[in-house]
């Protein structure tokens, strides 16, 4: 990933994610059920909320930052238990189309079995979204049925690490 960065996210990240989730917020909605007001109005204390739950291990959050700082995605393995986590990824509209998706996944998906030790990931995404769909089986994620995202359709996905 040529002049990106990938790197845990940081207190000192929440200035830059705000405004990434602000400008992108409509985008998202489009494909994602949308955070909500609350979740604007709250930031600092979601943030905190954020960081103190990465602090046990449950949770590994990352941002794609470009030579500026300023936020191009984010890439989060939540739900972290018996070796396992769930992939959730956002990357910023004038970021895609750029296979920034694929390999920023592909990078967490190397950490998530080297740095954090797990042996497998599931991930989710709405039927209506086939970029989404690409960035997972590029990456190696299977299909494995069916699943109701906040009403929409959508398809659930897994992938075996080290092998």
């Amino acid at each position: 990933m040529k002049n990106v960065n990938l790197t845990r996210l940081r207190d000192d990240h929440a200035a830059a994610l705000l405004t990434f989730e602000r400008e992108n917020r409509a985008y998202f909605a489009r494909s994602v059920p949308d955070r909500g007001d609350d979740y604007f109005t709250h930031f600092a204390a979601r943030h905190a909320a954020l960081l103190a739950e990465q602090d046990t291990g449950l949770c590994h959050f990352h941002l794609l930052l470009d030579e500026q700082g300023a936020v191009l995605g984010r890439v989060n393995l939540v739900d972290v238990m018996d070796g396992t986590a769930d992939l959730g990824y956002r990357i910023a509209e004038r970021a895609t189309g750029r296979g920034l998706a694929v390999a920023t996944v592909r990078e967490v998906r190397a950490r998530a079995a080297t740095e954090y030790a797990l042996t497998a990931l599931t991930a989710a995404t709405t039927t209506d979204n086939p970029a989404s769909h690409t960035v997972l089986t590029r990456n190696g994620f299977v299909p494995v049925g069916g699943i109701d995202l906040d009403g929409r359709p959508g398809t659930r996905y897994q992938l075996r690490l080290g092998q």
